[in-house]
């Protein structure tokens, strides 16, 4: 059964249905929400949802020896900034710059698009991504689809989605500062590579990954900054509104805000 739009809104649990505030308009600030708490464990789902585009295998790369340090990511960084899509993949598979590369079953490089307009950047993988190898396959990955379908996107579709960090924490937790550090050079290749039009971040680690800010979501939201000259929105991850469920509405918000930056960036400049 196809749902219509508006139906796709409620089953998100944004309702009633209501328009956003003109733009001239600035979005009332709402008080700072709690910390994000790491994100729950995923709950497996049916597969079914669209794989990445298929990039023909390419040359290996040396895996990065293992380095508590960090040295040994600090002298692939010349290398990884000149990757090619498929050995960027690789290296981020052979990664051990921090230790989470030691305990995951996989990492979990992205999956979607290689052209698209969208770009959402999440966290870090839960067990269940760990597990399947693709981000956002759980719980707060059904969500996000939802999210996608009332903005008449979908992964897959001018959409690619991926996370500040590549392996999974421990127990789900948030990931550090210098496990994002370390995984940043893969993540703004991929960017680089990817030429989104624009990104959209889910949750403060993305942002702290992205923007390098701390400030509450509370104080980003409805404003747009810019990385490598992509717009960028913020708003909170789907996990967080799986436990936060007033926040939808902000959020279905944000992604409204989003998509008329969008059209402004898509929009042709008017002679004088």
């Amino acid at each position: 059964m196809t749902l219509t739009r508006e139906q796709m809104l409620v089953e998100m649990g944004i309702s009633p249905i209501w328009v956003l505030r003109e733009p001239e308009q600035a979005p009332s600030e709402a008080p700072a929400p709690a910390a994000e708490e790491a994100m729950p464990a995923a709950v497996a789902e049916p597969a079914g949802v669209a794989a990445a585009a298929g990039i023909p295998d390419g040359p290996h790369p040396e895996p990065v020896p293992a380095a508590a340090d960090g040295s040994s990511a600090a002298a692939a960084l010349p290398a990884i900034a000149e990757a090619s899509w498929p050995e960027l993949e690789r290296r981020v598979a052979d990664c051990r710059a921090c230790p989470l590369g030691a305990q995951r079953r996989q990492a979990v490089f992205g999956v979607g698009d290689p052209n698209p307009d969208w770009l959402f950047i999440g966290e870090g993988p839960g067990a269940e991504e760990d597990a399947r190898g693709e981000p956002f396959v759980g719980q707060a990955g059904k969500l996000l689809d939802a999210m996608l379908a009332a903005l008449d996107i979908a992964r897959g579709d001018k959409v690619y989605i991926a996370n500040a960090v590549k392996c999974r924490p421990p127990n789900n937790r948030t990931p550090e500062a210098a496990e994002m550090a370390a995984c940043r050079p893969y993540l703004e290749r991929q960017v680089a590579l990817l030429r989104p039009k624009i990104i959209v971040l889910l949750g403060k680690a993305a942002v702290h990954s992205v923007l390098h800010d701390d400030k509450a979501l509370a104080a980003l939201r409805g404003k747009r900054f810019e990385f490598a000259g992509i717009p960028v929105v913020v708003t909170y991850h789907p996990a967080y509104l799986l436990r936060n469920l007033p926040d939808k509405a902000k959020a279905w918000e944000d992604l409204l805000f989003a998509r008329r930056v969008l059209r402004e960036q898509a929009a042709p400049e008017l002679p004088f």
